[in-house]
């Protein structure tokens, strides 16, 4: 296989099986097309940061294969490391160096020196926000800053495929948004392959090309954000009346519309709307509620969310939750300068090619 030609991800029965535990991937399979985006959600101990860390090498494969950039995970683990770039959720830093000097000694670990290097560390600190904060000591560095320069740290090397492990925690929506934009320009300019994990349905609406959803190490649910959230239905309509009297005469009315569901707003009523040509808008509603006489406080309609096809696929939310899987992974990334490490379970295990 001519690896420059292949930037792709291909997985195939996935498995990883810690000494101590059920399977935290359960022979799972996707495909990630070279230049894409692909969102990977689920709730806390679903298997996201296990599978991430095998398709790095962090973690050896149980059962299984996977390639990335073309090479095999399991048996070409050095030219793997060279392909990728990953921001894994541990930033492993040091807080005596200034940013620019981190940058410089991941270029230098990857071959780059001299004007090169110096170059390219203006060229990603600018990328990531951080030129004023570029010669001050790390250990000053807000949460978000660290984000920020481990995301530079992981493309000093022009990574073809590029693993971002919850890469937004602890970011203001500012800089959440700016490395939204980079993680675009990545995809769409240079034609790099995306693998995120995200904890932020927003996120992985707003940037993925697809999304896998993973449930207790199985794959539950894969497509487009539009895909996923056309199989939950159509949009739902809530509506607030006035008065009890109005209320009990609402649901015979909305009922023409679609079908009545439970609301979430106490005091409302609510209706699915039919889907196809005949869905009915809110000026239809509206005016069918006038015409019998009902007097209402608030309408809204709810459009189908990827908070909805989560809850319907996996029947847990990913509100609160907080770091990932405890169990699973390695907080070191390659390609970032960040230590790696097996978690207990896997100190025994064969080490990866």
């Amino acid at each position: 296989m001519t690896t420059s030609e292949n930037n792709g991800i291909e997985v195939r029965g996935l498995v990883k099986q810690f000494k101590k535990g059920p399977k935290a991937v359960d022979g799972i399979d996707l495909d990630v097309a070279p230049g894409e985006i692909y969102g990977f959600l689920g709730p806390n101990g679903a298997g996201k940061s296990t599978t991430v860390n095998m398709l790095v090498t962090l973690l050896p494969i149980t059962a299984g294969r996977a390639t990335v950039a073309g090479w095999d995970v399991a048996t070409q683990g050095a030219d793997v490391r060279k392909a990728i770039g990953a921001a894994l959720q541990a930033v492993a830093l040091d807080n005596f160096l200034t940013g620019r000097e981190h940058l410089r000694l991941i270029a230098s670990l990857q071959g780059i020196t001299g004007s090169r290097a110096d170059a390219r560390a203006t060229d990603l600190l600018h990328r990531v926000g951080l030129e004023e904060a570029a010669d001050r000591k790390v250990g000053g560095y807000s949460g978000g800053m660290k984000r920020r320069l481990d995301l530079a740290l992981a493309l000093v090397h022009e990574p073809r495929v590029l693993f971002l492990d919850e890469p937004t925690t602890g970011l203001d929506p500012q800089s959440r948004t700016a490395l939204w934009e980079e993680v675009r320009r990545l995809a769409r300019e240079d034609g790099v392959t995306v693998f995120l994990t995200t904890q932020y349905l927003e996120e992985a609406d707003v940037l993925a090309d697809r999304v896998g959803i993973i449930d207790r190490g199985v794959i539950v649910a894969e497509g487009t954000p539009a895909e996923l959230k056309a199989e939950i239905g159509a949009p739902t309509v809530e509506v607030v009346p006035t008065s009890d009297s109005d209320r009990a005469a609402l649901p015979a009315v909305l009922a023409q519309f679609g079908e009545c569901l439970a609301a979430a707003q106490p005091g409302a009523v609510a209706v699915r709307l039919r889907g196809g040509s005949d869905r009915a808008s809110l000026v239809t509603i509206v005016r069918a509620i006038d015409d019998g006489g009902l007097k209402i406080d608030e309408i809204r309609q709810h459009e189908p969310t990827l908070d909805d096809v989560f809850l319907a696929k996996t029947g847990r939310s990913l509100e609160g939750a907080g770091d990932d899987e405890a169990t699973e992974g390695a907080p070191g990334a390659p390609g970032s300068g960040s230590a790696s490490a097996a978690t207990a379970d896997d100190r025994d295990a064969e080490p990866v090619a």
